[in-house]
């Protein structure tokens, strides 16, 4: 029978026996091994004998997007709502090259993704051959490792290396550049295997961690102050390291607070929980900070969105700071007591430890009575209006439409993703998607897409900007394509919202170049691509739109009308400190 005859092309052939494998079916073996069976691509000619290799290989799913970067967002979606690393096949010059931004991001959020590029042939390397790029040189400042493959005999090992490294300390992106015609060169069969090992269990605390986990019990065991600072380590350690940061800041008895790359790892809903912290953060968890004189910090960086002014950032407290990454401790705050390891393990020891220390009844309750005070000032109260859709009250409904409903949320970038973060509560790890460090616009509906690709039957909101969605806006194709019911509820301001803001606030009301003339119509664009849309502007038409969007039994573009020119706070400026806080245009609340 012809090898084209439709009937063979749709029974994809077994996998090639051991003695006759190209190296595209070595790394696809290798891949599987280690547990992938899903990955974000677009093929382009140096890709093509993986692209082959993938088309007999039924283990593997391949979600074909519609540009390079969002390949890597899809990814990143698809690590942070799972756990397991996302994994990316490109083609080489532009195709790698429209990695990066996704690189970057995953490097700056510590998201576990492999970038499987694509070379020319290894004999036309640095002639400037037809889409050839430094894929290495390019990619070396955006990821924890890369490498290039350059001999057939190195696929298998290189690949299970580049796979375990982005979960192996601090999670993160990795680059393969493979070659074309290393693709298709026969492996040796006794290099056709990679080690395989199981990865070795963490080694045990060295004994000067041990003197440090007695000095940091002893530290909250005497704290009237205390604070836990959470971050996005501990939705990567695991669900089982956010329910021993919990466990721990209950048997406390202390306020908790986390950044907008943690939450999730602290039920919102809890009555010790004050809010997300930092320049967009709730005045009660900026306050604490402030006056706290303690701090114990856990998967968090302390970033500049954090600290405000460094300077001022927690003049009373002791910190303590629990990382996996060495690098990070004392980095931009100094730590009193540093504890380096994996979360989860650390915070059971410490929990451990603090069992030796017998907690005084009521010795926080003057602290509690003072941050009442603070959140007695409601600071994301916002006056009600019956006439227009404010996007605090949009962000308030959305989080009363999916209680309950165990839902994924991401979120593009700017004032959306603030009002986002102030208002819906999420209670559970992993399904919270955002860009954090490196604030990337174009963000959220691709990662919205691979966390709907990882989770099928779960559901998956994306709230995005007019601004934002237009970077990745080719990416509603991938969701029809692929039948991935994403729902996206845009919240329309006509403006780059938090471009506008800074430029009325900071730059004097020039608002140059931040106007989007709501251009263009959403809900036609959102309908050629196969979506169901619709567009809501009055208040009383909200609850009923938002139903409707969610019933939708495919993906709906939800285009809500809000106010143009709101702005986000409570807000914490940049260059100042925790005290300090915007609670309006006119109105600051100060404290010495």
């Amino acid at each position: 029978m012809n090898a084209l005859h439709p009937v063979q092309a749709a029974q994809a052939p077994a996998p090639a026996p051991a003695l006759d494998r190209n190296g595209a079916e070595v790394l696809l073996e290798t891949l599987i091994a280690l547990g992938v069976d899903t990955v974000f691509g677009y093929p382009g000619g140096a890709v093509l004998p993986l692209y082959d290799a993938l088309y007999a290989e039924p283990r593997l799913r391949h979600i074909l997007v519609r540009h390079e970067q969002a390949a890597m967002h899809a990814a990143e979606g698809y690590a942070r709502s799972t756990g397991r690393p996302g994994v990316v096949f490109v083609t080489s010059g532009p195709g790698m090259a429209n990695t990066t931004t996704g690189l970057l991001d995953a490097l700056c959020d510590s998201i576990p993704v492999l970038c499987v590029s694509g070379q020319v042939v290894t004999g036309a390397i640095g002639t400037d051959a037809f889409q050839e790029c430094d894929a290495v040189g390019i990619s070396r400042p955006v990821t924890k490792w890369n490498a290039q493959v350059r001999r057939s005999e190195d696929i298998a090992d290189l690949a299970a290396k580049a796979l375990r490294l982005t979960r192996a300390g601090r999670p993160g992106p990795v680059l393969l550049d493979f070659p074309k015609d290393l693709q298709i060169a026969r492996v040796p069969p006794e290099h056709a295997v990679a080690d395989l090992e199981p990865e070795t269990a963490a080694e045990p605390l060295a004994p000067v961690t041990e003197a440090a986990l007695k000095r940091a019990a002893a530290l909250i065991a005497r704290a009237r102050r205390p604070v836990f600072y959470g971050g996005g380590g501990l939705i990567n350690s695991g669900v089982d390291a956010c329910h021993a940061f919990r466990s721990l800041v209950q048997a406390t008895g202390s306020p908790c607070t986390l950044t907008l790359m943690g939450l999730g790892a602290y039920p919102a809903g809890d009555k010790q929980f004050l809010g997300m912290l930092g320049m967009h953060g709730t005045l009660q968890a900026n306050l604490a900070m402030h006056h706290a004189d303690l701090i114990v910090c856990v998967g968090a960086r302390f970033d500049d969105r954090i600290t405000g002014r460094l300077s001022d950032f927690c003049p009373h407290a002791d910190k303590i700071h629990l990382d996996i990454d060495p690098a990070s401790i004392d980095k931009v705050v100094r730590a009193d007591v540093a504890l380096v390891g994996d979360c989860y393990p650390l915070l059971r020891a410490l929990h451990k430890e603090l069992g030796q220390y017998p907690l005084e009844s009521g010795r926080l309750d003057e602290w509690w009575q003072r941050i009442a005070v603070w959140q007695a000032r409601d600071c994301l109260k916002f006056p009600p209006s019956d006439e227009v859709i404010l996007p605090q009250d949009l962000m308030r409904r959305i989080d009363r439409l999916l209680a309950g409903r165990d839902a994924v949320v991401s979120t593009d970038v700017g004032q959306h993703q603030m009002w986002a973060a102030q208002y819906i509560g999420i209670d559970r790890p992993n399904r919270w998607l955002t860009s954090g460090g490196a604030g990337t616009m174009g963000y959220g509906l691709p990662a919205a897409i691979g966390a709907q690709i990882a989770h099928p039957d779960k559901p998956v909101v994306c709230v995005s900007g007019d601004a934002s969605v237009l970077m990745n806006i080719q990416e509603l194709a991938t969701a029809a394509q692929h039948r991935a019911p994403v729902k996206l509820i845009l919240c329309n301001n006509g403006h780059m919202g938090m471009v506008r803001q800074w430029q009325e606030l900071i730059h004097e009301g020039r608002y140059s170049h931040s106007y989007n003339a709501s251009i263009p119509d959403f809900v036609a664009l959102a309908g050629a691509f196969g979506w169901g849309a619709a567009r809501v502007e009055h208040p009383r038409d909200l609850d009923a739109a938002l139903a409707a969007c969610m019933a939708h039994d495919g993906p709906y573009f939800l285009d809500v009308a809000v106010v143009p020119l709101q702005n986000c706070f409570p807000m914490m400026p940049a260059g100042y400190g925790h005290q300090q806080v915007m609670l309006s245009e006119d109105t600051w609340y100060v404290e010495e």
